[in-house]
């Protein structure tokens, strides 16, 4: 909780693995979790640990661990609940590494846009 606002704000892409320490699951997921870190050194990996920082697994909704969160430009990209094998982690921070966001904050401004008017 202490340095998450200031590591989402200063970096392009962060992955977040919330998780717990008797959670099987999250024990399986975190060598994956690891070893794609290794993989991506300019993306920062961060881990949650969901018992020590209630307040922050609240704010985003964590219902169920492990939960793999992707924020790129302060976006929420990807949130599941699930480990995820290492192809589909591999996938899934490479699509988001590719995305174009500046078309990404253009559908965030269009939506927005769109919540104000009557009918939309």
């Amino acid at each position: 909780k202490d340095n998450f606002d200031k590591t989402v704000a200063e970096s392009d892409t962060v992955v977040v693995d919330f998780w717990a320490p008797w959670c099987a699951p999250c024990r399986f997921f975190s060598p994956v979790f690891e070893a794609a870190s290794e993989n991506h050194p300019g993306v920062v990996f961060g881990k949650v640990n969901t018992e020590e920082e209630p307040e922050l697994a609240g704010m985003f909704g964590i219902r169920s661990i492990p939960t793999l969160m992707i924020l790129r430009e302060k976006v929420i990209l990807y949130s599941e609940a699930g480990a995820l094998p290492a192809n589909a982690l591999e996938d899934i921070v490479t699509k988001a590494q590719a995305l174009d966001m500046v078309k990404v904050h253009e559908e965030i401004a269009k939506d927005r846009a769109g919540e104000g008017e009557p009918g939309a």
